[in-house]
């Protein structure tokens, strides 16, 4: 209940449908570049994990290889590393006060996903 809580408040509070927009219009345009498809992919699932934070995490997805890899650092140098530092400003923008800190902590918890999203998964948090 209380995941459940905190996912609603990160929603209209913490960002989320902001982030979850962004992302999904990233993902288009990865779309509309046929060659960026996987970066398209990549988008779409950090957009959902954006909208919803609490009580899912993130794991290496079995079987990525070579190919995520190198694609990841792709990712990094046109978009990994400004999405990253744009989560890390918005945690400690969010840590400051006292009602922020669980958003921030989720702000937190996206900045591996926005750096290095390919050959990972979110899956429910046990």
């Amino acid at each position: 209940m209380i995941r459940f809580l905190l996912n609603v408040l990160w929603l209209i509070f913490g960002g989320g449908i902001v982030l979850a927009f962004g992302y999904g219009v990233a993902a288009l345009i990865c779309f509309l570049l046929v060659v960026t498809i996987p970066f398209g992919v990549a988008s779409l699932r950090l957009a959902v994990y954006s909208l919803w934070p609490f009580g899912r995490t993130l794991v290496p997805k079995a079987g990525a290889g070579v190919g995520s890899g190198a694609a990841n650092v792709l990712w990094v140098v046109l978009a990994g590393w400004w999405l990253a530092l744009s989560h890390i400003v918005a945690g400690i923008a969010l840590c400051v006060t006292v009602i922020g800190i669980p958003f921030g902590i989720a702000n937190f918890k996206l900045v591996p996903a926005a750096f290095w999203p390919l050959g990972r998964e979110v899956v429910d948090a046990a």
